[in-house]
């Protein structure tokens, strides 16, 4: 049997990126971003903004892609989805779950039928501490979906920054609605800039929707920037 598969689940956002990372800096190489697309906005199990651009941040990070179309809404039917696109391989798969057992207890009974190890380096961890390493590891991290009271319009598109998320924390203490690392879906992220991106994102056109206390942006263009190198010593001035 030749080598296995490596294959990461990507949703473009913090956690499965940096999951990924993780995954490569602790001897698991990752050959593929695998991305679900499910038909259902509201998707329980799967991530939904912006899927488009898990391709380029592939392509920033030297990594194949794959995208699956997920049928239907019902939690069976994603399940089925998820299974079929995990069964070509019997390698390990990479998760960026924190602390949704919703996602995890279906997501290992999945793998469990076919044999694949779930290899999730963020599981159980301390969330906060998870998103102060995500940003200390230089993740340029930015808002595109808020759902709870405490996350005004005006952070979509923002950086997240070790200041932001101490604010998120301080107003989370107040109103006890938001998971510091978003993982009831009080936020989502997408992650354009990385020190293992070769290029970086650049949004062309985007559209905040804001209703009632969920404000979302859909990148409807998006470029990758090739980073300049920096120069060795014989060649600066």
């Amino acid at each position: 049997m030749g080598s296995l598969t490596v294959t990461a689940l990507v949703s473009g956002g913090k956690d499965s990126i940096y999951a990924a990372f993780l995954a490569e800096t602790q001897g698991w190489p990752v050959d593929e971003l695998l991305t679900l697309r499910p038909r259902d906005p509201a998707s329980r199990l799967f991530h939904t903004p912006n899927l488009d651009l898990v391709a380029l941040q592939a392509e920033a990070w030297g990594k194949r892609h794959r995208s699956v179309e997920v049928p239907g809404g019902s939690d069976a039917e994603e399940l089925r989805a998820l299974e079929e696109a995990l069964s070509s391989d019997r390698g390990p798969v990479v998760a960026g779950a924190i602390a949704s057992s919703f996602q995890w207890a279906r997501l290992v009974r999945v793998a469990d039928r076919l044999r694949r190890r779930v290899y999730a380096p963020l599981w159980r961890k301390d969330p906060g501490r998870v998103v102060r390493a995500e940003i200390d590891a230089g993740l340029d991290i930015r808002f595109v979906h808020l759902a709870a009271e405490p996350l005004t319009p005006e952070l979509l598109g923002a950086r997240l920054t070790r200041s932001v998320l101490e604010e998120i924390e301080r107003r989370s203490r107040e109103v006890r609605a938001v998971h510091p690392a978003g993982e009831g879906g009080e936020y989502e992220t997408l992650v354009v800039d990385a020190p293992f991106f070769r290029s970086r994102l650049e949004i062309d056109r985007a559209e905040r929707t804001v209703a009632a206390s969920t404000s979302r942006l859909d990148i409807s263009s998006a470029h990758l920037k090739r980073k300049e190198l920096p120069r060795s010593r014989e060649e600066r001035p």
